[in-house]
């Protein structure tokens, strides 16, 4: 009987860290970009060709303003469906400031920068 009531203490608290960690609720958006360049918010830089390469549903990078953005994680999440892909791998700083955008995703598109442009 101890042993089952430490056992659920445990599995609590498992699932208390999960639900309570800020990590995971950054900006209250689920399925983020998870790398460690996102956490630090070192500033790495990309060149154009390395970007053209992550051009694909399974690996989408975009560039924003000269900002490279590691969106695959919310690729199948897009209000806009496949529309987050025409620019997959190249620049979309114009389709992102169109007007079918409300203005969370400012803040929100902050979680999956991982780099700079490289000019």
């Amino acid at each position: 009987m101890v042993l089952l009531i430490a056992l659920a203490l445990i599995l609590g608290l498992f699932v208390a860290f999960l639900l309570f960690n800020p990590r995971n609720h950054k900006s209250g958006h689920k399925g983020k970009a998870d790398s460690s360049s996102n956490n630090d918010k070192t500033s790495k830089s990309y060149k154009k060709t390395e970007v053209t390469l992550h051009n694909k549903r399974t690996d989408c990078w975009i560039i924003i303003k000269n900002r490279v953005y590691d969106v695959t994680s919310y690729v199948e999440e897009h209000p806009g469906g496949d529309a987050i892909l025409a620019h997959a791998g190249d620049d979309s700083t114009e389709g992102f400031f169109g007007p079918q955008h409300a203005t969370r995703v400012f803040d929100m598109i902050e979680d999956f920068y991982i780099g700079d442009l490289e000019q």
